[in-house]
């Protein structure tokens, strides 16, 4: 069994499930609300540092009431997120498959489903080097995992400066913001940092726009200079629309209207709009906060919504229409998809959501497209406040994985 489980995590990048690939995946549909929480901040990004003091915790749900045993395997990746040639002793300390005993059921709801957490580094696992991290969980006694959760793990050896601009290379104050960034490494040994270097830039935990391959354009004493280079042109989108749904009774933020259908809650948003403006909100760039009215025990006592969305446009040739932010995973598929509804002219989607308050955006994807598109259903807007994570990478010559030496967060506020 350990034997197959190893070849599925060597054959998950060639089935396009590990290649380019940090982000929260549940393979199962009973899997839901799988998180990823760094010192215990929420919001905080997945990166943590690799001293003692500082922990990741990775959480979900299962909508199957009664306990069942789960497992879960860590795989080392280099910066492109394929595995590293890495031993798992070389990595770690403890078994490369361990049980995950931490949970609970929940309490009260109509929905019934069981929490699960881990937490790293525990009493049988430390990670031992720097990097990026994932996790398969498995389901007792099945090969394929139903879930998969990455993190980066992080020894700051340089600096990270970032400057994001809405005077692009291809427009000035319109529709795209352009990540201009410098790495010091001063004091730090390095033979060749221009080829030895590698770096990913993304945008709003996105995953399928991100940046990587990038040369500096300018090299100066013990500082690359990444400035005016078309790749980090990004379309700068709107803001995430919000809503919440806290009350089994009451609606709340954004929610027409709430009822029991007989088994389960259901919440129906008001109808959204296709956005030709910009529209200023205070967002938090797709993320969802769990929690229920009393905020109140949230992990087991926030109960799980059947809840519709309607986005009325006209529609769109050649593709389709995606609910999108950490909701979804930031990922684009057909669990997410929306089907159009032709009498009402309306893009709709159901889907099941657990108590708490979220942002989504709409994304549209043409049908030979990997990167979605915001413009059709949301607009881009110069002033958007965007969220950039600029990860770098170390690979030494002769050794046999890439290092995480710096990493740093960028808010851009164009307003």
């Amino acid at each position: 069994m350990k034997l197959l489980r190893c070849f599925i995590a060597l054959a998950l990048p060639l089935l396009g499930l590990g290649v380019h690939a940090q982000e929260n995946i549940c393979f199962s549909p009973r899997i839901k609300t799988l998180q990823v929480k760094v010192d215990g901040q929420w919001g905080a990004p997945p990166v943590v540092l690799l001293s003692r003091g500082h922990g990741v915790e990775v959480s979900f749900d299962d909508l199957q009431a009664q306990y069942q045993r789960y497992t879960y395997t860590i795989t080392h990746c280099n910066a492109d997120w394929t595995e590293s040639d890495l031993l798992t002793s070389e990595y770690m300390t403890g078994f490369s498959e361990q049980r995950i005993d931490d949970y609970e059921p929940a309490m009260g709801t109509e929905m019934s489903y069981c929490h699960y957490w881990l937490t790293l580094p525990n009493e049988n696992t430390r990670l031992l080097v720097s990097g990026n991290y994932r996790i398969n969980i498995f389901e007792d006694g099945e090969d394929d995992p139903v879930a998969q959760a990455c993190f980066s793990v992080l020894e700051p050896r340089v600096g990270v400066d970032i400057e994001v601009t809405a005077n692009t290379d291809i427009d000035t104050y319109e529709e795209h913001q352009q990540v201009n960034f410098a790495v010091n490494y001063r004091g730090y040994q390095v033979s060749n940092p221009v080829n030895e270097f590698k770096y990913i830039v993304t945008q709003n935990h996105r995953w399928d726009n991100h940046v990587e391959d990038l040369r500096p354009t300018l090299m100066q004493v013990d500082r690359l200079v990444f400035n005016h280079n078309r790749a980090l042109i990004f379309p700068a989108g709107n803001e995430y629309r919000r809503f919440e749904i806290l009350d089994q009774y009451v609606p709340t933020m954004r929610v027409e209207h709430m009822e029991f259908n007989g088994d389960y809650y259901d919440a129906t948003l008001f109808t959204d709009e296709q956005r030709i403006n910009y529209l200023y909100d205070e967002d938090q760039n797709g993320r969802y906060y769990v929690r229920n009215e009393g905020d109140y025990h949230s992990d087991t006592e926030s109960d799980y919504f059947i809840t519709h969305f309607t986005l009325q446009m006209p529609k769109v040739p050649g593709g389709d229409v995606y609910l999108f932010g950490d909701l979804t995973n930031n990922r684009m598929e057909e669990d997410n998809k929306m089907e159009y509804n032709l009498i009402d002219h309306q893009y709709e989607l159901t889907t099941t959501l657990k108590q708490g308050s979220y942002n989504y955006i709409y994304m549209y994807k043409g049908e030979d497209d990997e990167v979605g598109q915001t413009r059709p259903c949301e607009g881009d807007f110069h002033q958007t406040e965007n969220e950039y994570y600029v990860y770098v990478y170390h690979r030494p010559f002769g050794q046999r994985y890439d290092k995480l030496i710096g990493f740093q967060k960028y808010n851009y506020k164009g307003h």
